[in-house]
């Protein structure tokens, strides 16, 4: 229910005419009147009415037989004259009472006043009591937000003397509805009526009926899920409404189709989130009598014709999300020109607006709250309106706004929001501000500012949130900084600042909960003290940061996002004791050393653990399996050792895993199959597992999360990481087969398992891996078939299977036809493969002879390898001799003698021999 200023005003002008109305004389008759004091009988009829009632709070503990005087109890009433109960109060002010409305109540005959408001108090049947409808003297019945179910009673339609009925049920329930409203035609007195939430969807004829109600200037009928407010009345018998709220219905059909535009009474009309659509109507214009128009989030389907010239009283006007186009300085030139100007809240936002901001706004100087942001405005930011006496929100982001934010800005000392984020705004931030001390939101981020941050910003110390982001920003952050007392956002990332941070910057904010400082060029060790116990988020990645750690750090006892990544930082990390409530770890590209912390085991709430690019060693913990919660490990280029622990696979939210360029050995378990939010039953954002849910995913702003997919590192936020589910294990030492069981992990994108040891077929199911974007299995001793199933994965853009030991016919599949006219290296050094899209043709036996071919080769590579080896030891060893012989005389003398003997010798046996065979043949 929409407790808005404009309808408690109205409530409160409603209750007063009542009261007025019930009691003309009241003052001369309690002057001559002896205080009557409560009527027995009804007194006995209220404590009946108690013994039905569940009191666990006591709130009705002045109800009680001792206590004689009933118009004394809390909630009650009574006529001062005659003491009979006029008003019973059991609603908003008591805890909740719970019990039956028993018909003991009605003896109270005189009743005029009924608060039953959020209790449970009904009937046997839990429903709206009908004996409501007996109280013949009734005026104000208050049943909002009760327990009771089902329809309200139509015996509600006797109550002729009813001025005042409230039925609504909060927005989150919606479980009472309405299938007739006809009976509201015979209360000709009632002047407000609230069903919002109730649900009205069969109620095809409700603008006939609340016509019919002559006296009713109150009505709101948000969110009743009502099927049309397209009518046209012959007869209009309300003529004295002054406040109609639809919004929260779906109409979808031309707003200027609807009922009751004619009603120039109306002050006060809510038709927001209704998707009407079309030109707004011309009576529009005739609504003299209109202070409130909230035509908000129509899903700019709407346009602005019509001239509103003449609605002098008009104090409010939204139209965010509504308005398809159009030109902003036409759309000025329409509002009121009264001399009164009484416009004070002027919001636009995202409605495809062009166009420039002209001067002449200075004709509403008494805007409060202007609100142009989301739209396609030019040009540069007017000065008309620059007696800014009453405003206090001012917001013209993102658009496409040019030059120097104006100094008049210093002049609004009411200011306390201001936005000129996502502009091309230039030049440097004004020394003004420093007299806007009742700002709280300084948002002027995003644009091409220059120069250095005003010490004079020192001098907001309201100032709860300053956001200078994505500028050109130089020099120091002045040390005034630290006298914003308030601050709980701080945000001066992306710009070009430089020299150190200290604890003169940061001991005076108390209350900082997010400081953003990365992407500038900080440099020096970091403060040891932070200033703030209540700090969510500290981010400080892309600067030139150096030394330790603090131990400070564990004492951020709320510390979700701790982001230190692209720095120069050393040493160990602290060891906190205590539990931590840390979500995001992101410390890559340091000089971190040691083993795997061991800190981190008291991180139980730890999503995010990115510890790549450092110089951590020893092997990965078996106690890591007690990070339920892990969703992305990166711990990638480090020194990391042992084999992958079987425990890892029990991280049942990991959607990524990153383990490459470390000294990884060992084999891929199998048991990798158990990441079951790596599949597509699991895929979803939080997954399944109870542990993986969580609420401080958001907190997360920026592109931190690094994924290297597709021969690219790819960086992502948090929403977007969730749509990534990797693997990467490459540039390690593994050894053994693909096991099979991975290809159950059938939600995975990106499965790297190049530059390993790695034996064995793929997988015959790798097919089954419907999701995936991107495999290497390069530079590995893969061999035999490719298997035909990969020309399943429709998804597939990047592959690359090179320099392995392949052999056969090459899958067919356009979508390896594709990728291999993008990269044709992806079957390089596999001399085995053929067929399309080689040149190798596989015809006949060529396979086979392909195959028998490099068998050969290998036999051939094996002898050639065994020649070359006794060559080379026959030449190393005749070099040894040689050598010996050359710088050793003794062996060397040695060495020829025994050399001169074997001659003498041999010669002396050849010479006999010789004789010995001619002497044989001459005496033959």
């Amino acid at each position: 229910m929409d407790h808005s200023p404009a309808k408690f005003v109205l409530l409160l002008m409603a209750a007063a005419a009542t009261w007025s109305s019930v009691f003309p004389v009241a003052d001369a008759r309690s002057a001559h009147a002896v205080a009557a004091g409560c009527i027995p009988r009804e007194r006995d009829a209220l404590l009946a009415f108690k013994h039905g009632v569940n009191d666990t709070e006591d709130d009705l503990v002045s109800w009680h037989e001792g206590n004689q005087d009933c118009c004394r109890w809390e909630g009650v009433t009574c006529d001062n004259a005659t003491g009979h109960v006029v008003e019973l109060d059991l609603g908003w002010w008591t805890s909740f009472l719970v019990g039956q409305i028993s018909p003991s109540l009605l003896s109270p005959e005189h009743l005029e006043s009924l608060d039953l408001a959020y209790t449970g108090l009904c009937d046997h049947a839990h429903r709206l009591p009908e004996l409501l409808g007996s109280f013949k003297n009734l005026r104000h019945v208050d049943l909002s937000d009760t327990l009771c179910h089902g329809e309200a009673p139509p015996q509600l339609g006797n109550l002729s003397k009813l001025e005042y009925l409230d039925l609504s049920v909060p927005a989150i329930t919606q479980e009472r509805d309405l299938k007739d409203i006809s009976w509201l035609t015979r209360l000709p007195l009632l002047s407000y009526l609230d069903l919002s939430c109730l649900d009205l969807s069969s109620v095809v004829d409700w603008p006939l009926v609340v016509s019919m109600i002559p006296s009713l200037e109150y009505l709101d009928l948000s969110n009743c899920s009502l099927p049309s407010a397209a009518r046209s009345l012959p007869h209009l018998y309300t003529t004295n409404l002054k406040y109609l709220d639809l919004s929260r219905n779906y109409f979808g059909h031309p707003v200027a189709s609807c009922w009751f535009w004619n009603i120039t009474s109306l002050e006060y009309l809510h038709l927001s989130n209704t998707n009407l659509h079309g030109p707004l109507p011309d009576a529009l214009g005739n609504m003299t009598s209109l202070q409130w128009l909230d035509l908000s989030n129509m899903g700019n389907r709407t346009t602005m014709t019509v001239e509103l010239g003449n609605l002098c009283d008009l104090g409010t006007l939204r139209l965010d999300r509504s308005l398809s186009s159009g030109n902003i300085t036409e759309f000025l030139e329409k509002l009121p020109k009264c001399w009164s100007n009484r416009l004070q809240e002027l919001t636009l936002k995202s409605n495809n607006m062009f166009g420039k901001l002209m001067n002449s706004m200075g004709q509403l100087n008494n805007l409060t709250m202007l609100d142009l942001s989301h739209n396609n405005i030019t040009g540069t930011i007017p000065i008309g309106i620059d007696k800014c006496s009453y405003l206090w929100h001012y917001d013209l982001s993102y658009n496409h706004l040019i030059g120097a934010i104006p100094s008049w800005l210093g002049n609004c000392t009411r200011l306390w929001y201001l936005s000129l984020s996502n502009n091309l705004l230039t030049g440097h931030i004004p020394h003004g501000f420093a007299s806007c001390a009742a700002l709280l939101t300084l948002d002027i981020s995003d644009n091409h500012l220059s120069g250095a941050i005003p010490p004079g910003l020192g001098n907001c110390t309201n100032l709860g949130q300053l956001y200078l982001s994505s500028n050109h920003l130089t020099g120091h952050v002045p040390s005034k900084i630290g006298m914003l007392g308030h601050l709980f956002d701080l945000d001066l990332s992306n710009n070009n600042l430089d020299g150190m941070i200290t604890e003169e910057h940061l001991l005076g904010l108390k209350n900082l909960e997010h400081m953003d400082l990365s992407h500038n060029s900080f440099s020096g060790p970091l403060p040891s003290h932070f200033g703030s116990r209540l700090l969510v988020e500290l981010s400080l990645s892309y600067n030139y940061f150096s030394g330790p750690i603090p131990k400070y750090i564990c004492q951020l006892e709320f510390l979700l996002v701790l982001e230190l990544s692209y720095n120069s930082l050393e040493g160990e990390l602290p060891r906190c004791s205590h539990e931590s409530s840390l979500v995001y770890l992101l410390l890559s590209n340091n000089n971190f050393s040691g083993k795997f912390p061991s800190s981190a085991r008291n991180y139980s709430r730890l999503a995010f653990l990115d510890l790549s690019r450092n110089n951590f060693y020893g092997t990965l913990p078996s106690w890591i399996v007690e990070l339920v919660n892990l969703k992305y490990l990166q711990l990638s280029h480090n020194l990391l050792h042992g084999d992958i622990p079987s425990t890892v696979t029990n991280l049942y939210c990991l959607r990524h895993l990153n383990l490459a360029k470390n000294i990884i050995s060992g084999v891929i378990p199998c048991s990798l199959s158990k990441l079951t939010a790596m599949t597509q039953a699991n895929s979803t954002k939080h997954g399944t597992h109870k542990s993986c849910r969580s609420n401080n995913y958001g907190v997360m702003k920026n592109e931190v999360l690094l994924v290297v997919m597709k021969r690219q590192e790819l960086k992502y936020g948090i929403i977007g990481f969730f749509d990534v589910l990797s693997i990467d294990l490459s540039l390690d030492n593994l050894v053994g087969r693909i096991p099979e069981e991975l290809t159950s992990l059938n939600g995975l994108l990106n499965l790297n398992l190049s530059w390993n040891h790695l034996s064995g077929q793929i997988p015959a199911e790798i097919g089954a891996m419907k999701s995936i974007e991107s495999l290497d299995l390069s530079r590995n001793n893969l061999y035999d078939d490719i298997p035909a199933s990969l020309s399943n994965l429709t998804y597939l853009s990047s592959l690359d299977l090179s320099y392995n030991n392949f052999t056969g016919r090459i899958p067919l599949g356009n979508q390896l036809d594709t990728i291999y006219s993008e990269n044709p290296s992806i079957y390089a050094g596999n001399i085995g493969l053929c067929g399309p899209p080689l040149e190798r043709n596989c015809s006949g036996n060529n396979g086979l002879e392909h195959v028998n071919q490099q068998k050969s080769e290998k036999v051939y590579e094996l002898l050639l390898s065994f020649y070359f080896g006794l060559g080379s030891g026959f030449v190393a060893g005749l070099w040894v001799v040689f050598c010996t012989l050359l710088f050793n005389k003794t062996w060397r003398v040695s060495y020829f003698r025994l050399f001169d003997k074997l001659y003498d010798n041999a010669y002396v046996f050849v010479v006999v021999i010789w004789r010995m065979i001619n002497f044989k043949e001459t005496t033959s």
